[in-house]
């Protein structure tokens, strides 16, 4: 008799679903909690000041970045309970995940929105330099970007 592939195709796409479903939960995991921390304190008050001037910054300007100085100790506070932040790692997006990456994604696209002259592609741009981002993960970041938003 010859073999017939179905029975092994049919184990390894059932497979492939059960790994994807994790991933999913994960991400919804990620949906209920991202950023909570900005709600209490001590991030709240901060964010309460600081978000209306970052807001009314350009990104990227040197007026932004005065702005996160300001905020030092309460962003070490922030990255370090954000997986999805490249400085709660000690070696950046090299040590992240699929999962902290596609996070970190749609929380740069959605901070993006905050700004008047806000832009994926162009927020992209400015952290590749920022995070020392490799040309191949920048450009898969800008195919989701265009893809998905």
């Amino acid at each position: 008799m010859e073999y017939d592939s179905t029975k092994d195709t049919l184990k390894h796409i059932q497979r492939v679903g059960e790994l994807l479903h994790k991933i999913c939960h994960t991400l919804l995991d990620r949906i209920d909690n991202h950023d909570n921390t900005k709600l209490v304190s001590p991030e709240k008050e901060k964010f309460d000041e600081y978000t209306p001037k970052l807001k009314g910054s350009t990104y990227g300007s040197e007026e932004y970045k005065t702005f996160l100085k300001e905020l030092d100790q309460i962003l070490l506070h922030h990255y370090s309970y954000n997986s999805h932040h490249p400085e709660h790692y000690d070696k950046g997006i090299d040590d992240m995940t699929l999962v902290d990456v596609i996070e970190m994604l749609c929380d740069w696209k959605a901070a993006s929105e905050r700004h008047l002259n806000g832009n994926i592609l162009k927020s992209i741009e400015i952290n590749t330099k920022r995070f020392n981002m490799s040309e191949q993960l920048k450009i898969i970041l800008e195919n989701t970007a265009k893809k998905y938003f």
